[in-house]
């Protein structure tokens, strides 16, 4: 199973272009983790926690999509399903291929924000959360962009682990 989740358009320079090509850099390892997967793996639990490879491309990709609604609509506002906890469960009615397809629209949704944007140093306002300091934070779309470059990175790894308590698998085995 493949998917290209590198979409950053070649009329794209500069700065922007640089981070979209961090981002899908970080989107490539990611989907190394799945690579030759059926939905039984992408299910299995294969560590303490309750993340499994389908959890994680479920909630990388709600993760692009609240993102994103937060950078277009600038208006401080939650975004629907933010705080859910099933984004980070992959259920039986899931499909990886499913889960992978709506992976590819977000980070295609992502690249097409960022395309259209001013300036990477505008910025808008957080939404309120549980864990948000008292007063409105602003972040500008560059932090977000990192922010996002961040969270891959960050589920990547989770997931490497996770392929390779699965099956031995390994990022770095099969790049």
């Amino acid at each position: 199973m493949t998917s290209n989740l590198r979409t950053t358009s070649s009329a794209l320079a500069g700065e922007r272009a640089e981070l979209l090509s961090a981002l899908a850099d970080q989107r490539d390892l990611l989907l190394i983790t799945v690579r030759g997967i059926n939905d039984a793996q992408a299910i299995q639990r294969t560590v303490v926690s309750e993340l499994t490879l389908g959890g994680i491309i479920k909630h990388l990709s709600r993760g692009e999509r609240v993102w994103t609604q937060i950078l277009v609509e600038g208006d401080g506002e939650m975004p629907e399903g933010m705080l859910d906890l099933g984004q980070y469960r992959m259920t039986e009615d899931d499909t990886l291929a499913g889960l992978l397809e709506e992976y590819d629209e977000a980070a295609r949704g992502t690249e097409k924000a960022v395309s259209e944007l001013r300036d990477l140093e505008d910025t808008v306002p957080l939404p309120l959360t549980p864990w948000s300091p008292p007063e409105r934070e602003y972040w500008s779309a560059r932090r977000i962009l990192l922010h996002l470059i961040r969270e891959t990175a960050q589920h990547a790894g989770h997931a490497d682990i996770i392929r390779e308590t699965l099956d031995g698998a390994s990022t770095t085995a099969q790049r």
